[in-house]
């Protein structure tokens, strides 16, 4: 499939989504049917272990279009925020690992799209923010929701509240990001990571994250059921069949993912 606004390169099992919509890559509405399009064909492609998402340029994600939020009406930013949301959680809920590659600003969109990732990796010229409340709006794909999850109430309170933008070593401090290293740096570190998350089991990866991120919406007492039923049907799979095989033989486990 071929995209006008964004980049999706496939190598070694990895799967490579660049966002390149000039000069800030905002997220207008055809950057997000572009990026729903190629969600699905990475969730589609049997050889594809794990994606990493990042953008051209000096930016990551500089936020929405400003000239299309201008337009809405109420029942359009409705919409809107909806498009957003549905894309996000897509993302979040990929059954492979998305690494997220932060090059430099993720204000608004931009960072709400960077926390629907599994991990993030931030360059140390990256910046973060939720800074609609100075334009007179709230953020509409769910950083209302992710950020206190991510970092807890108080300061995601602060940072919606206020607007304010953090630096890449304030987020990691925060637990925003998992890590920070220099610019020049980050393309490697992000492909690393996805290598060492493509080798693991994949069902079993993708059980972990549905755990952990279900476990959070309910009592510690009713995620441990969720945990120990998605324990019982990794039992029911070829790959922990080999998993525990190749331990116990001393060798490299090859698993199928199924």
């Amino acid at each position: 499939m071929s995209y006008e606004k964004l980049h999706l390169e496939v190598s070694e099992g990895i799967a490579t989504i660049t966002i390149d919509n000039p000069k800030a890559n905002t997220l207008s509405r055809q950057v997000l049917r572009e990026l729903d399009q190629a969600f699905s064909e990475v969730r589609n492609n049997e050889s594809v272990r794990a994606v990493i998402l990042t953008g051209a340029g000096r930016m990551f994600v500089a936020g929405a279009d400003i000239s299309e939020l201008n337009q809405l009406t109420p029942l359009e930013a409705v919409e809107y925020a909806r498009t957003g949301q549905h894309l996000l959680t897509k993302i979040e809920n990929l059954p492979k690992p998305v690494v997220g590659a932060v090059n430099g600003f993720a204000l608004g969109g931009g960072c709400e799209i960077s926390m629907a990732c599994t991990l993030r990796i931030a360059s140390d010229a990256a910046k973060f923010g939720q800074p609609e409340v100075k334009l007179g709006l709230i953020p509409g794909f769910g950083g209302t929701q992710r950020l206190p999850r991510l970092i807890g109430p108080g300061i995601a309170l602060e940072l919606l509240l206020t607007g304010d933008m953090i630096d890449a070593n304030e987020a990691h401090r925060l637990g925003l990001v998992n890590k920070v290293v220099p610019a020049e740096q980050l393309t490697d570190e992000a492909r690393n990571l996805a290598k060492k998350l493509s080798a693991v089991g994949p069902v079993a990866l993708r059980f972990a994250k549905e755990a952990a991120y279900r476990g959070m919406t309910m009592s510690a007492s009713d995620g441990m059921k969720v945990e120990a039923d998605l324990f019982g049907v990794c039992f029911a799979t070829e790959d922990v069949r080999e998993g525990t095989a190749a331990f116990l033989e001393k060798r490299e486990a090859k698993f199928q993912g199924k």
